[in-house]
């Protein structure tokens, strides 16, 4: 056997003992989990529910629309930029584009119905309308409780203070805070106002019965919020080579939100095409407004030509002025088409001159004008002010890249004009040569008879006009048609649909395994924190971290009123724990037939005395002659537990005034003898370390065959080191979840480095419930009687197998070890 026995467990990491300490808390993770669970439900149940809809629309670029020459790209209203993929999602989450489509929605009112504590929005399901007056102001965001009482009364209720009105008229709130109170019984239709409101209330469908009863209110919404929650949507490209984006948008009610997102595209797109239509609707304008002009003329030349003909009776004029006419169409059909171009000359000088915006000018080619060059100015002019415009859509007008494209815009415009004021040079010349020819012709007509020169002259006036007319009309048509074949240049891929939106929120898988997961870190934490921040010694790892020394054995709690537990309950589980360290002692001596055992303790009230005296019994049960001598010479206590005095005792022998037969009595047990401390002398640890501690040992030990010896804690005074030298074995006595591990650290070390031989743990107060697996590991050989089958290896030996603890599941979480 060797020397230096150690019942200590190998100091690898011992994750069976770590599994029983967290199985010890079963009823913890029960107890979490339900309630995590419990909390997970009823969220899931009562939180309101978040959806999200989604969309996707191709947004074309520059490349699209490449094969066009830059005439087709212009002419009427096509985007002549590339149109960059971000200033287009600038444009969908723009407030201008949002606060359309609210208007068109229109979402002044929500309605609610409340069933089960939940409040739901019945968006396009309310069985009732609300009918406001739009001159009134409107309390936005108050709650407003409506029950229906019959089949045409109602009753309101609402109470808010600090409630915003909002002008829908003026489309802006008052600025001021009231406070709105409403409280009554009304008819269905009757106009409900007062200062701060103003509606009717109408039923949607025919009353039903089910109406009565039921929990319906509604709001009042701020446009302005409802606009600013559409800018919340979320654009992103389906890849980043695409032109394709997704939008999507959360809300709490599904058909809503596909609302909002469909009507989202639809106006975007409108927008598109009213921005591509803006230059057609422009020269249909200016078309229109020369038509007007020239109709006039066209109709007083086509009358005047009628009555000549009729008055003089002349229906045609001859073969020669025939010839001379067919010339004078021509030149008049030149004239006119020269004439309308210069209008339009004097039409774009004036307005990029005076016109800080272009973006309703006439484009050059839908008026018949080729001149490329006029017509890339024109084209870069409206490239420009397109990337000013979408520049403002993320910047102020004083950023610098705004500044510059500014500068541009009048550089182009300057030299637009300049090359305008050319161009009327040149059509000035040729309208004087065709004037010119014209003159030439005159003179021809000249030499006619009076009547067909005066024919001549009415049917040239009206073919004049009518040349004007038709080429005018053309170009209008042109227009129409350019316009009516407009289409915008977004498609939709995939609108939003309601059977296609999911739940966002709450997740009720997750939660669930959020909830699971919580359920197990908070009582983890708990041990682990529980354990981290405890300096009480819990359990046998606790000793073998600080201290080599083995631990002889343990002994468990005892709910006995007796304090000699071995004596008066032989068959207990105590009683099995001292017969477990008597055995161990015999390993501790080497087998010595007489032994000499000391026992004491870091610190007070760990059970030292309690370990004495019942380890005494213990060795006086197995028949052997046995003395317990109380060497507690400064808190004497033993003499109280046997119903002995303490009149004469060690202290009385020390000093010579009792001798050795006077100061030892009988026990009320067999083989059991005491000796008490004595009074309690004012120099102790003087008379401990006197020659006469040295005599009393020499004779004591020839006289039993096990001496018990309980000393003071040696963290107190030094009265068990003096006494050390006289003993076979010394037992320091710690207490479960008492004893504190700096301080036994601390007195432990300073043991172990005096070399002090056969010295070993006892631990005391083991507390054990029926799923405990001993203590830490078990004591002595194999694992422990605490744990095996049914309610414990030692079940049916022992006779208190009541000793577990009863204790309700809070008491266990908050104070078990």
């Amino acid at each position: 056997m060797d020397n230096n026995l150690d019942f200590r467990q190998e100091e690898s990491i011992d994750f069976k003992a770590l599994f029983f300490k967290v199985y010890q808390y079963w009823y913890f993770f029960i107890l979490t989990i339900f309630i995590s669970f419990l909390l997970a439900f009823l969220l899931n149940k009562y939180s309101a529910p978040v959806f999200e809809a989604n969309t996707t629309i191709l947004i074309e670029d520059e490349q699209n629309r490449s094969s066009l020459n830059p005439e087709e790209v212009l002419n009427y209203g096509s985007f002549t930029n590339k149109m960059n993929l971000e200033n287009e999602i600038g444009k969908l989450k723009s407030y201008l584009l949002a606060s359309r489509v609210v208007d068109e929605l229109n979402m002044d009112v929500s309605y609610y119905k409340e069933e089960n504590l939940i409040s739901r929005e019945i968006y396009k399901e309310s069985p009732f309308l609300i009918v406001f007056e739009s001159s009134h102001v409107q309390p936005v965001n108050l709650q407003i409780n409506l029950e229906f009482l019959s089949k045409s009364k109602i009753k309101l209720e609402a109470k808010g203070e600090k409630i915003s009105l909002y002008d829908y008229q003026k489309k802006q709130t008052t600025g001021e805070s009231v406070s709105v109170e409403i409280n009554g019984e009304y008819l269905l239709g009757e106009l409900i106002e007062n200062k701060h409101f103003g509606f009717r209330i109408y039923l949607e469908d025919e009353f039903s019965e089910e109406l009565i009863g039921q929990k319906l209110y509604f709001k009042f919404n701020n446009p302005n919020a409802l606009t600013s929650h559409l800018q919340s949507i979320v654009i992103v490209p389906i890849n980043q080579k695409a032109t394709i984006v997704k939008i999507s948008l959360q809300g709490n009610n599904k058909q809503k939100l596909v609302d909002f997102l469909n009507k989202l595209t639809e106006v975007y797109r409108k927008q598109s095409l009213e921005k591509k239509n803006r230059i057609a609707i422009n020269t249909i304008e200016f078309i229109d407004s020369q038509l007007m002009d020239i109709s006039d003329s066209l109709s007083y030349t086509e009358a005047e030509l009628q009555d000549y003909r009729v008055s003089r009776k002349v229906m045609n004029i001859n073969f020669q002025a025939q010839q001379i006419f067919r010339l004078m169409t021509q030149l008049e059909s030149e004239k006119a088409e020269l004439l309308v171009k210069a209008k339009y000359y004097y039409y774009i000088k004036n307005y990029l001159e005076q016109s800080k915006e272009i973006n309703d000018i006439v484009a050059p080619s839908s008026i018949g004008i080729d001149d490329n060059l006029l017509n890339s100015l024109i084209i870069e002019l409206n490239r420009l002010d397109t990337e000013k415009s979408e520049l403002l859509i993320s910047s102020k007008a004083k950023n610098p890249l705004v500044l510059a494209t500014e500068e541009k815009i009048l550089k182009a415009k300057e030299t637009a004009i300049e090359n305008i004021r050319n161009i009327i040079k040149t059509s000035e010349i040729s309208l004087e040569d065709i004037n010119q020819r014209i003159a030439k012709l005159e003179m021809e007509i000249s030499k006619l008879p009076a009547t067909q020169r005066e024919l001549f002259g009415i049917e040239r006036k009206f073919k004049l006009n009518d040349a004007i007319y038709t080429y005018l009309l053309t170009k209008r048509s042109e227009a129409q048609i350019a316009k009516a074949s407009n289409l915008p240049d977004n498609e939709i891929i995939d609108p939003a649909l309601s059977n296609k939106t999911r739940k966002v929120s709450p997740k009720t898988q997750t939660n669930y395994l959020i909830s699971f997961i919580i359920a197990l870190i908070i009582p983890i934490s708990f041990i682990f924190l529980k354990d981290y921040f405890n300096d009480k010694i819990i359990e046998r790892r606790d000793i073998e971290t600080i201290t080599k020394l083995p631990i002889i054995g343990h002994v468990i709690h005892s709910n006995k009123d007796s304090k000699i537990v071995v004596a008066d309950y032989p068959k207990s589980s105590i009683s099995e724990s001292f017969r477990s360290i008597r055995t161990n002692l015999q390993f501790i001596t080497q087998g010595k037939e007489k032994q000499t055992v000391l026992i004491t303790s870091t610190m007070v009230s760990e059970g030292k005395t309690f370990i004495s005296t019942n380890l005494a019994s213990i060795f006086a049960l197995f028949g052997k002659k046995t003395l317990l001598i109380g060497f507690d010479l400064r808190k004497p206590r033993i003499y109280q537990d046997f119903g002995l005095n303490n009149t004469e005792g060690i202290s009385s022998y020390l000093i010579g005034k009792s001798n050795l037969e006077e100061i030892i009595q009988e026990s009320p047990h067999e083989n059991l003898h005491v000796i008490m401390a004595g009074p309690v002398p004012p120099n102790p640890s003087e008379l401990i370390a006197s020659d006469k501690t040295l005599e009393l040992f020499k004779k004591i030990k020839e006289m039993y065959d096990y001496i018990i010896i309980d000393t003071p804690p040696v963290g107190l005074v030094t009265d068990a080191f003096l006494l050390m030298k006289h003993v076979d074995a010394k037992i320091f006595v710690v207490r479960q979840n008492f004893s504190n591990k700096k301080i036994f650290g601390s007195i432990i070390n300073d043991v172990e480095k005096r070399n002090i031989p056969n010295t070993s743990i006892l631990i005391n107060d083991v507390r054990l419930s029926r799923n405990s697996y001993g203590y830490g590991y078990g004591y002595g050989y194999g694992y422990g009687y605490g744990y095996g089958y049914g309610y414990g290896y030692g079940y049916g030996y022992y006779s208190d197998e009541d000793e577990s603890e009863s204790k309700s599941i809070f008491k266990r979480i908050f104070s078990k070890s």
